[in-house]
């Protein structure tokens, strides 16, 4: 696969609201606490077909890349086939296994089952294993990233797995939100040939343009969250994606991958992990995270703040006197 570049027309610039805010009285980090806020990343946009063939007539972007944001428009997600290649994957994935025989990572279990053969899940293994952070920061999955999301990407997160998560279907934006909404893009990369028995990741293409469903709207507290965790999720935000997912007829996909495959996804493409039809089959994979520079990202779940990426003169502390700054009389609970 080629990689794709940031079109140069939108490389320079970071993100600003179209309602700037004084993130500094935003005391409780949650959706509703945010104004309803532009822009959206460009390929959101309801001109984005036509904005992809005016930068193509441009020069801006190529080909290749103009058919890449035609399809994840339509679908929210874009599947690369053999975008790292084969030596990168070993690499980075004997040194996870490496640093975890050493004892630098612990695995809990997370058993499926009492004869559940593989380790559970691993977050941000990048920031003691080497080879990950390089992988995460490979040209092909920034470029991409960045790509879509129309601004500079900055890798985020990593989650390393040895098995199947059989998560429920859900939104990545309740778990790592930006304002403005949409600033986030996602990937997972197969570190080996992904059986259809392993519980394979499972999507649903174009369920991004569904409306985004956070804390409040499903009716999750940030006390109920804080006292109950996350059984008020399963019991609240759980079943609601399902209702989304049966009322507007998604058809799901598995991603049957082969090593070093990628499937990319929007911020808001519902997705999960299918059931382990055999416990015996591993699921070697890595999810990286990425937020476009200048957004600020929270986590709407637990309410909690993650960071303001990029430059941030927009985004004034506490107590800004500057007109332009809209800070809210009352900040919900």
């Amino acid at each position: 696969m080629r990689r794709p570049t940031v079109p140069e027309a939108v490389r320079p610039f970071a993100v600003d609201a179209d309602i700037p805010v004084d993130i500094g009285c935003i005391k409780i980090s949650r959706a509703e606490n945010f104004p309803e806020s532009g822009p959206s990343p460009w390929l959101d946009h309801p001109d984005a077909l036509e904005t992809i063939e005016r930068r193509l007539a441009r020069g801006e972007i190529t080909t290749e890349q103009a058919e890449i944001c035609r399809y994840w428009t339509a679908h929210g997600y874009y599947v690369a086939r053999g975008a790292i290649d084969p030596a990168t994957i070993d690499e980075a994935w004997s040194a996870y296994e490496a640093a975890i025989a050493r004892g630098d990572l612990t695995l809990a279990p997370e058993k499926a089952a009492e004869d559940d053969p593989h380790p559970g899940r691993y977050l941000n293994p990048h920031l003691k294993v080497e080879a990950l952070d390089r992988l995460l920061k490979h040209p092909v999955l920034i470029n991409f990233s960045s790509l879509v999301l129309g601004r500079q990407a900055i890798p985020f997160q990593t989650i390393a797995s040895h098995k199947g998560s059989q998560q429920s279907e859900h939104s990545d934006s309740i778990h790592m939100t930006t304002y403005p909404i949409g600033y986030l893009a996602a990937c997972w990369v197969a570190m080996e040939d992904i059986h259809a028995d392993c519980g394979p990741l499972v999507y649903y293409p174009g369920t991004h343009r569904l409306p985004y469903l956070f804390s409040h709207d499903v009716g999750i507290s940030t006390d109920d969250f804080r006292e109950r965790g996350y059984a008020a999720y399963a019991e609240h935000y759980e079943p609601a994606i399902k209702r989304e997912i049966a009322d507007h007829g998604a058809e799901p996909r598995h991603f049957l991958a082969r090593k070093g495959d990628v499937l990319f996804w929007h911020a808001n493409l519902l997705h999960g992990g299918s059931a382990r039809n055999d416990l015996r089959h591993s699921r070697k994979a890595l999810v990286h995270h990425y937020f476009a520079e200048g957004c600020i990202c929270y986590h709407d779940l637990s309410s909690t703040t993650s960071a303001v990426h990029g430059p941030v003169e927009s985004l004034p502390t506490c107590g800004a006197s500057s007109p332009d700054i809209q800070v809210r009389e009352k900040i919900a609970s």
